[in-house]
């Protein structure tokens, strides 16, 4: 069957030509891509011209279904390819919380199993946890990570004894880098279940998820890929299969859905479930070949260049993420959050607020310029 690629010209090959290539850059300046980032116009593009082609050209010529599903595999194998994994791990999710609560539903709970997460989790690695405490009677035992450091010995003493250990690779509200593979060691030594929440590693460097040793990866592709909504990644390890039970089985789930007894696809797949859009993840598989066109080293290096250009410009007593950044996240300190975020908006500089620490963060990507960045430290230090 003809795989679906839709003719959207030639790629953008430099960081010049990614932001030309992004609309929304002709209208602010976007420092708010750990939120939601902007996509090039190819991303929609590609995402608008799959509707187009299965609803319309393939509905009139052949069965929609099988186009689909042949789809779901190509989607499956390149994306995984640029998260460093094989493609039988690597399951298509909505979201990074879709991902995160379906492994943490999919595990065998006892009361008096233990939980083990930081601090820095955003709410999609705390609610499913806080229910299964409500539910199902699980200890969850939160490690402190003071500005975003976490501190391997007092890790070592949650898991010794935990079942599951969730924790990010990047957290979202300091810009920090975790040792994740050293954690997943930690946590497999003990004999728990790590479950990671990537959603601010894709897109700001080359990955390997394969490299870190976790059990369980979520991510998605609307930040820094710069992708659609609702294009989550889900990394499984097929040596996990056995201890995640999905509490839903769906034709896209199993090997063979007519089948008198069904069984569950491995890795991640065994988490998808029925007639879902594809549009996202055809748009994701734009951005990433996009970013790829680029380069992602590229890309990485332009970022953390911004960044630092962006905390040298700032008094380092209110800096809350680290001097010399780690991501392209820039957390600040001010008096009024939300007043300073509807300020600067006015003044056509996009970041945004968070609640912990209360303060305001700004996220550098590559399609950013010095003179922007430049604007949003005088703005910044304008702040009272």
């Amino acid at each position: 069957m003809v795989a679906f690629d839709p003719d959207l010209g030639e790629r953008p090959d430099s960081l010049d030509a990614l932001r030309e290539s992004i609309p929304a850059c002709d209208r602010v300046a976007y420092f708010n891509t750990g939120a939601t980032g902007p996509s090039p116009g190819r991303v929609l593009d590609a995402a608008a011209a799959w509707e187009r082609y299965h609803k319309v050209d393939v509905l009139a010529e052949m069965d929609p279904y099988p186009v689909a599903f042949d789809e779901y595999e190509r989607l499956r194998e390149r994306l995984a390819a640029f998260l460093g994994a094989d493609a039988e791990a690597v399951g298509l999710t909505e979201s990074t919380a879709d991902g995160v609560s379906a492994v943490a539903a999919a595990l065998d709970w006892e009361p008096g199993d233990v939980v083990v997460r930081t601090d820095l989790e955003h709410p999609a690695g705390t609610l499913p946890f806080d229910r299964l405490a409500r539910r199902r009677g699980v200890e969850v035992r939160v490690v402190e990570a003071p500005d975003g450091r976490i501190d391997a010995d007092a890790f070592a003493d949650a898991v010794a004894d935990a079942k599951l250990a969730c924790f990010s690779s990047l957290s979202w509200n300091y810009g920090t880098r975790l040792p994740v593979r050293e954690l997943c060691e930690i946590a497999a030594d003990a004999g728990a279940f790590t479950l990671v929440d990537a959603v601010q590693s894709p897109g700001q460097r080359p990955l390997a998820l394969a490299d870190w040793g976790a059990d369980a990866v979520a991510c998605s592709g609307h930040k820094w890929c710069l992708g659609p909504w609702g294009a989550g990644l889900l990394y499984v390890d097929p040596a996990v299969d056995d201890d995640l039970r999905p509490t839903q089985v769906s034709y896209r789930s199993v090997d063979d859905p007519g089948a008198d007894e069904y069984e569950l696809k491995a890795g991640g797949a065994r988490f998808e479930r029925g007639t879902a859009s594809l549009a996202p993840h055809v748009g994701l598989r734009e951005a990433v070949g996009t970013l790829d066109s680029v380069g992602l080293d590229a890309v990485h290096d332009r970022l953390l260049d911004l960044a630092g250009r962006l905390t040298d410009r700032l008094d380092d007593e209110r800096l809350l993420s680290p001097p010399d950044p780690e991501s392209g996240l820039v957390t600040v300190d001010v008096s009024d959050p939300e007043a300073t975020v509807e300020r600067l908006h006015g003044e056509g500089l996009v970041i945004r607020d968070l609640p912990d620490p209360e303060a305001v963060r700004a996220s550098v990507h590559a399609f950013n310029t010095p003179a922007e960045v430049d604007r949003l430290a005088a703005a910044l230090n304008a702040e009272p």
